[in-house]
């Protein structure tokens, strides 16, 4: 069997398994990044919020700028053991040491240890996950099978992240404990689980040919207008999505009055997006993995247009919203990487390279910059509002409503705008092949003579 038809050929399930695990213990990390190490520093190590919030926003610029870096990097260097797994390889113990010094700082830590070592923990992970969503992009040619390999991905994905927000549950309000396990939990799974993939997983080789100069290779990006469409209307919906995540235990507390809830809603939310992904998959078989992932988004609007109606005492309400949004959450993490993964493909054919990478990396930039904008765009409107957490009665909840259920309503629904008629389906996806294998094969043929 030749390397284009493995490609094209469906992953067998261990291979999937192989491919998505080293997922969990990359999304487990992520979490205390977000969530647990600010807190951990400013209030356990006694750096103060505004001094910390600075050393990480200084590490979270360097983290933007690393991710095109890689995505070329990881395009230009082919070796015998593949583009993409020797980076990977080299990631891991550069993650795992700056994990370590960054979870266990010692007494006297500063702010140049914390801006040092979380940079360097950024640079490990990008060095995994940019190459590693590159190669889910190019393990297989089939449009439909390529969703399938996201939606592997991303479940585990989902898996670790549900695990690594759940760890205060058991661990209390011990930050520096918290912070042990998942340090030990990622030490145990990430290196087997990397290693696994890298062994168990093909990886095609491509012959690439000479490098395009650089001006050209912008130009033709630029001209990838289903591209531009794509990563546009996938940083809308990254805003979307980031308002509820940044803003979730805020209205639960404060709207809801359930604080003691947040817990089994997280894990409902999360569960009906993995048991979801199935569905999402044979419907973008059906009608389209953009068709499919607009349905999704518009499913999502229809849920949570009902939010700014809850208040005190409707929990079981909101549980159903949680329940209806977590289906269109599976759509939203398995479909858009593997559309991505078309765009490449035209990227491919106008300029003979393969630049997963690149791509890659820029879309790493959106789905951040989406997030930071989901933090900068909600607190300073909460605030304006006179929504204050630390007071005793809190003004504000209308807002803090508003901007939890209607605000992603409009940036999902400008997203659909984008993407509704987009022009790479099943049947161009395949006439795009067909011609970069037919242009291989000549190239082949003249290379043999």
């Amino acid at each position: 069997m030749t390397q284009s038809s493995t490609a094209a050929a469906g992953l067998s399930r261990s291979a999937l398994f192989a491919y998505g695990l080293p997922g969990l213990p990359l999304a487990a990390l992520g979490v205390p990044l977000y969530v647990f190490l600010p807190a951990f520093y400013a209030e356990d190590m006694g750096l103060g919020l505004a001094a910390v919030g600075g050393a990480l926003l200084v590490a979270r610029i360097w983290d933007l700028l690393t991710d095109p870096l890689m995505g070329r990097l990881s395009d230009a260097f082919p070796t015998r053991w593949g583009r993409r797994r020797p980076w990977m390889l080299l990631g891991v113990p550069l993650l795992l040491l700056s994990a370590w010094f960054l979870f266990r700082p010692p007494a006297d830590v500063g702010l140049l240890y914390l801006a040092g070592w979380t940079m360097a923990l950024y640079l490990g992970s990008t060095m995994i996950l940019l190459p590693y969503s590159a190669w889910g992009a190019e393990l297989s040619q089939s449009y439909n099978e390529r969703s399938r390999i996201t939606a592997w991905r991303e479940a585990f994905v989902v898996v670790g992240t549900v695990a690594a927000a759940a760890l205060p549950s058991f661990t209390g309000e011990d930050r520096a404990l918290t912070l042990l396990w998942l340090l030990i939990a990622v030490i145990i799974l990430l290196p087997p689980g990397v290693a696994l993939a890298c062994w168990a997983v093909h990886e095609p080789r491509l012959r690439p040919p000479p490098p395009l100069p650089w001006r050209r290779s912008v130009a033709i990006l630029l001209r990838n207008g289903p591209f531009l469409r794509l990563v546009s209307a996938y940083f809308l919906n990254g805003i979307a999505v980031g308002l509820p995540a940044t803003l979730f235990l805020l209205f639960v507390k404060f709207a809801l009055d359930a604080e003691s809830w947040t817990g089994p809603l997280l894990l409902t939310y999360f569960a009906c997006g993995i048991a979801a992904l199935p569905l999402w998959l044979r419907l973008a078989a059906r009608i389209g993995k953009h068709r499919a992932w607009c349905t999704a988004m518009a499913l999502a609007c229809a849920v949570f247009v009902w939010v700014p109606f809850l208040g005190p005492g409707d929990t079981w309400a909101f549980l159903v919203i949680c329940v209806l949004s977590g289906f269109a959450l599976g759509a939203d993490l398995a479909l858009p990487p593997a559309i991505q993964a078309d765009v490449v493909d035209l990227d491919s054919l106008r300029s003979g390279q393969e630049r997963a990478g690149v791509y890659f990396g820029l879309w790493g930039v959106a789905t951040k910059l989406a997030l930071a904008l989901a933090v900068g765009i909600s607190f300073p409107l909460l605030a304006l509002a006179g929504f204050d957490p630390a007071a005793e009665q809190t003004d504000g909840v209308w807002a803090l409503s508003l901007l939890y259920g209607l605000a992603p309503v409009a940036f999902k629904v400008a997203a659909v705008a984008l993407v509704w008629r987009f022009p790479i389906n099943a049947q161009r996806q395949l006439r795009i092949r067909t011609l970069i294998d037919r242009r291989a094969a000549r190239r082949s043929t003249v290379a043999e003579t």
